[in-house]
C-alpha cells in the first residue's frame, strides 16, 4: 500500500485523476457538465461582444476596437488555458472560483467602461489615456478567465468517465462552439435591444454565476472540503448580490452618467434600435442641443454648419434636391428657403430622429416644421441601399449630410462606389455636395474625400467654413467631449460635367451667416492646402 507521501509508482494516474464521486448516474453528469460548457460558452460571448459594441460607441472606429479587443483576448485565452494546467489537482474548486471571478468581472465590465468614459471623458489618443487600458484590461482579464475554463472543464469531464482524448475533446468543443453560437445570436436580437448594455451584461453575468456554481456545489461537492463549499457558496452569492445590486441601480446609474456626459439639462433620451439620441436644452430660452451617439448633431453653431452645407450647392437649377442623412430637417429647412424646390427626397436611417424632428416642439421649431412641407418626403433606408434603385438623371441637388468619414460605420458612405451612384442620380450638370469632416484637424481624410469624388467621375470644388462658437463647432463630427470638437467643417461641391464655383444664388435670401467673399477666400485658402496622389477610399480598400 503506497503511503499518504509517498511518490507514486511510475506511469500511475495522479492521485487527482480519480473517478469523481457523484450524486447522479454518470451519464446524467456528464450531461450537465457539457450543459455548464454550453451556457459558459453563451456567456464568454456575450461578454466579448458588449466590450467590442461598447468601446465602438464610445470611442468610434469599430474596425480598431473589434481588433483589440478580440486579439488580445484570444491571446489571453492561451495564457490562461496553460496557467489552468497548475490548477487541474483541484479543477472542481478552480473551476467554481473562475467562474465566480467571470461574473463579477465580465457582468461590471459595461458599467465600469461606461462610468470611466461619463465621468473623465478621456478617451482621446491612440491608446495614451487610461479608459482605452481599462478597455485592455477588461479584455486581457476576460480572456484569461475563458481561457482557463476549458481545461478544468476536461478534467471535471473526464474525471466522470474515461474517454480518449480526442472524443472529450470533440464533446467538449461541440457544446462550446454552439454555446457561442447562442450567444453571439442572443446579444443583437435580444440582449441589446431588450435590456440595453447595461443590464445585458449584468444578467449575463448572474446566468454565468448560477450555471458555475451550480455544477460544481450540487455536481462535484464531494470534491470540495466542507471550507471550500463555504467558501465558494459565499463568494457565488456575494456576486449575485453586486449584480443584483447593480441591475436595481443601473437606471440612477445611467441618468447620472448620461448628465455627466450630456449636463443636467437632459430632455429627451432614447436608443431608438439605430442610434443613443439625447435632446438637452431648448426650452425656457436655454439652447437645444442634439447628440447622437454622443456626437454632438445640432448645437449653438448649427445654422452654420447647415447654410455653408446647403446654400453654394443650391447655386443653380434646384428644382428636385435628394438629402441623405439629415433626419433632423435643418438641411430641408435650408433647401426650402430657395425659390423654385418643387420636391425634397430625405433618405434617412433613423425612423426615430425623424418622428423627434417632426413632433419635438424645440427641434421642430428649430427647423421651422420643415416636415409639414408637403414638397417634403422622407424614406427610411440606409442610403447606400436606396440610391442603388434610385431613379437615374432625377435631382438637381444631392445633398450627404451624414456623419464624420473617420467613423467606420460612415465609410461606405465616403467610398468610390457610393459617390458613383450618386453621380448616377444627378440630373446633367447637377450638383453634389458632401460633409467631408474636419478641414484643419484632419487635412488628409478630407482630400481623400477629394480624391474620392474625382475618381468616381465628378469635378470638385473644395471648400471650408470654419465654427464661431467659442472656436468650436457643432456639427457631425464633434463628440460629447468638447476636448476634442473640430474647429472647422469641410465640404466638397462636385458636378458632373465642370468644377462648380462656389458662390450663393444670388435670387435666394442671402444666408445669416455666411457671405460670398467669405467663401470664396475660404474656398482659395482649402485649395491652398491640397494634398496630391491620394488614392481614393473604396469599399474593399478604405482610406479614412
Amino acid at each position: 500500500m503506497i503511503e499518504p507521501h509517498a511518490p507514486a509508482p511510475p506511469g500511475s494516474p495522479p492521485p487527482w485523476a480519480g473517478p469523481a464521486r457523484l450524486p447522479v448516474q454518470p451519464s446524467t453528469g456528464r450531461f450537465l457538465v457539457l450543459a455548464c460548457v454550453f451556457v459558459c460558452a453563451a456567456c464568454g460571448l456575450v461578454y466579448e461582444l458588449e466590450l467590442v459594441a461598447l468601446a465602438s460607441y464610445l470611442i468610434g472606429d469599430s474596425v480598431t476596437q473589434a481588433s483589440v479587443v478580440l486579439s488580445v483576448m484570444v491571446f489571453a485565452m492561451g495564457i490562461g488555458s496553460l496557467a489552468a494546467k497548475r490548477l487541474r489537482w483541484r479543477a472542481a474548486a478552480a473551476f467554481g472560483a473562475i467562474e465566480a471571478t467571470l461574473a463579477l468581472v465580465g457582468g461590471s465590465s459595461a458599467m465600469a467602461l461606461y462610468a470611466v468614459f461619463a465621468w473623465t471623458g478621456d478617451w482621446g489618443g491612440l491608446w495614451a489615456s487610461g479608459p482605452r487600458w481599462l478597455l485592455v484590461a477588461f479584455s486581457l482579464t476576460i480572456g484569461l478567465l475563458i481561457g482557463a475554463e476549458v481545461p478544468l472543464l476536461m478534467e471535471l469531464i473526464q474525471r466522470i468517465r474515461r474517454q480518449d482524448a480526442g472524443g472529450a475533446v470533440a464533446d467538449l468543443f461541440a457544446a462550446d462552439y454552439v454555446g457561442a453560437l447562442v450567444g453571439g445570436l442572443a446579444f443583437p436580437f435580444l440582449l441589446l435591444p431588450l435590456l440595453g448594455q447595461l443590464t445585458g451584461a449584468l444578467i449575463t453575468g448572474a446566468v454565468n454565476a448560477v450555471a458555475g456554481g451550480t455544477l460544481v456545489l450540487g455536481l462535484f461537492r464531494r470534491d470540495l472540503t466542507r471550507r471550500a463549499r463555504w467558501l465558494l457558496l459565499i463568494a457565488n452569492l456575494a456576486v449575485l448580490g453586486l449584480l443584483a445590486a447593480a441591475a436595481v441601480l443601473v437606471d440612477d446609474f445611467e441618468q447620472a452618467a448620461r448628465h455627466a456626459v450630456y449636463g443636467h439639462d437632459v430632455r429627451v433620451a432614447l436608443q431608438t434600435g439605430t442610434q443613443e439620441v439625447v435632446l438637452t436644452g431648448g426650452t425656457d430660452g436655454r439652447p437645444l442641443d442634439l447628440y447622437l451617439d454622443g456626437r454632438l448633431r445640432v448645437g449653438s453653431d448649427e445654422l452654420r454648419y447647415h447654410e455653408a452645407l446647403v446654400h453654394p450647392a443650391m447655386n443653380g437649377p434646384h428644382a428636385r434636391v435628394l438629402i441623405l442623412g439629415g433626419g433632423d430637417g435643418l438641411a430641408a429647412r435650408e433647401v426650402l428657403r430657395h425659390t423654385g424646390v418643387r420636391r425634397v427626397d430625405i433618405v434617412e436611417l433613423d425612423a426615430g430622429i425623424v418622428r423627434l424632428a417632426r413632433r419635438d416642439p424645440a427641434l421642430s421649431r428649430l427647423n421651422r416644421h420643415a416636415y409639414d412641407d408637403p414638397r417634403v418626403r422622407v424614406t427610411t433606408a440606409d442610403a447606400f441601399r436606396w440610391l442603388r434603385t434610385a431613379p437615374t438623371s432625377t435631382y438637381d441637388v444631392v445633398i450627404s449630410d451624414l456623419p464624420d468619414p473617420g467613423i467606420t460605420a460612415s465609410t461606405k458612405l465616403y467610398s468610390q462606389e457610393f459617390y458613383g451612384l450618386a453621380r448616377r442620380a444627378l440630373a446633367p450638370g447637377g450638383r453634389l455636395v458632401v460633409h467631408a469632416g474636419p478641414f484643419a484637424t484632419r487635412p488628409r481624410v478630407f482630400w481623400t474625400v477629394v480624391a474620392t469624388l474625382r475618381a468616381a467621375g465628378l469635378h470638385t470644388a473644395p471648400y471650408r467654413v470654419g465654427g464661431r462658437d467659442s472656436g468650436f463647432a457643432a456639427g457631425p463630427d464633434r463628440t460629447a467631449d468638447g476636448s476634442r470638437a473640430a474647429r472647422d467643417w469641410g465640404f466638397v461641391l462636385a458636378s458632373t460635367r465642370t468644377a462648380p464655383p462656389v458662390g450663393l444664388d444670388p435670387y435666394a435670401p442671402p444666408p445669416r451667416t455666411l457671405g460670398p467673399a467669405s467663401l470664396a477666400a475660404d474656398a482659395r485658402a482649402a485649395i491652398r492646402t491640397r494634398i496630391t496622389d491620394l488614392p481614393p477610399s473604396t469599399l474593399v480598400h478604405p482610406r479614412y
